[in-house]
């Protein structure tokens, strides 16, 4: 996952673990020779449009929204065609009220119409304080968690480790953040939820109190759930 900021200084760019402190807990919790956490990719603006979110100070936002503006306002000063023109004229108003795209209510017909065009306020942004930023572990759990990520574990054996996927993902849609031939011969996922490894004091616990679920491929992976996938090799 590729972050870009705006307004925020003080951070290295590239390359940074995400150390959520639920992997911590786990890793006590269970033996493994390694820890693997989460890994994004941080970037300056220049990298802007390939990012998938946007982690911003205040004026960094209102900048976002600024060169959003003043796209719209160069494509319609070329007389677009209906429905884009309409749309555009929608977007125009929302950012003129300092408000994002991502918030501006489109329908899904005219996101269409508006498909061509690569809003930088269309993607996540993340507001954060100097303070915030700061408590940078924290910092980087919340910025994924309100780009709309969620992760889940695979535990015991070589290592812990926490995989980044889409909020609302499918266990057969997770298990392609692994390797596709995983999510090709998916069969059912074998899950205990966070809280209940936790509460019982390990995964080999959590087994012997009946807290282990066999999910289809439908199952949508819950935030930090451990799985561990069976599949046709």
């Amino acid at each position: 996952m590729k972050i870009c900021l705006f307004g925020i200084t003080g951070i290295p760019l590239g390359k940074h673990n995400v150390k959520d402190a639920r992997l911590d807990q786990i890793h006590k919790l269970v033996e493994a020779k390694k820890k693997t956490y989460v890994q994004v990719d941080i970037t300056g603006e220049e990298e802007v449009v390939t990012a998938d979110a946007i982690a911003a100070s205040d004026s960094g936002r209102l900048d976002v929204i600024l060169r959003d503006l003043e796209f719209v306002e160069n494509r319609l000063a070329r007389e677009p065609e209906e429905p884009e023109k309409s749309v555009l004229h929608k977007i125009k108003a929302a950012l003129e009220g300092e408000q994002l795209v991502s918030a501006a209510g489109l329908t899904p017909a005219e996101l269409q119409a508006v498909a061509a065009h690569a809003f930088l306020s269309a993607k996540p942004v993340v507001v954060a304080g100097p303070a915030e930023v700061a408590a940078f572990d924290e910092f980087l759990v919340r910025v994924l968690a309100e780009s709309g990520y969620v992760s889940y574990l695979t535990v015991g054996g070589p290592e812990n480790r926490a995989w980044l996927i889409k909020k609302g993902a499918t266990a057969q849609e997770a298990a392609g953040a692994i390797h596709t031939d995983i999510q090709k011969g998916f069969i059912r996922a074998e899950i205990i939820s966070f809280a209940d490894c936790t509460a019982a004091g390990g995964e080999t616990q959590a087994k012997h109190a009946n807290k282990l679920r066999l999910e289809t491929k439908q199952y949508v992976v819950q935030d930090y759930d451990l799985v561990n996938f069976r599949f046709n090799k």
